[in-house]
């Protein structure tokens, strides 16, 4: 992991990107806010499992399905299965160590 500190390449509402290997984050002081960065982590994880390109690949097209679902972008991006599956363990910092190859997929809906 390579952590790269940008307030420009952050979109606006959030803190941390990740685009393996980097993770972006918007201020320093974010690299010692440990449930942001195991976030970001549980991401790496979610992309090596799919190998980056496919993992984006689906990213894009859950999130244009549950904005036609749902039509809200805030809703959209929350019920991604990997933003939801990061949201709900980003606060087990152990979560990575137990956590089951595409784990995502239970996170679907």
């Amino acid at each position: 992991m390579f952590l790269i500190v940008t307030k420009y390449l952050i979109p606006k509402g959030y803190r941390g990107l990740t685009i393996f290997p980097f993770v972006l984050i918007k201020y320093r002081s974010d690299q010692y806010d440990s449930v942001l960065m195991n976030h970001e982590k549980i991401h790496l994880r979610q992309q090596l499992e799919l190998l980056f390109l496919p993992f984006f690949i689906w990213y894009l097209l859950e999130y244009f399905f549950r904005l036609c679902q749902y039509k809200n972008h805030n809703l959209a991006y929350r019920n991604i299965s990997f933003e939801r599956e990061a949201y709900a363990n980003e606060s087990d910092l152990n979560y990575i160590e137990k956590r089951l190859f595409w784990q995502f997929f239970t996170y679907l809906k």
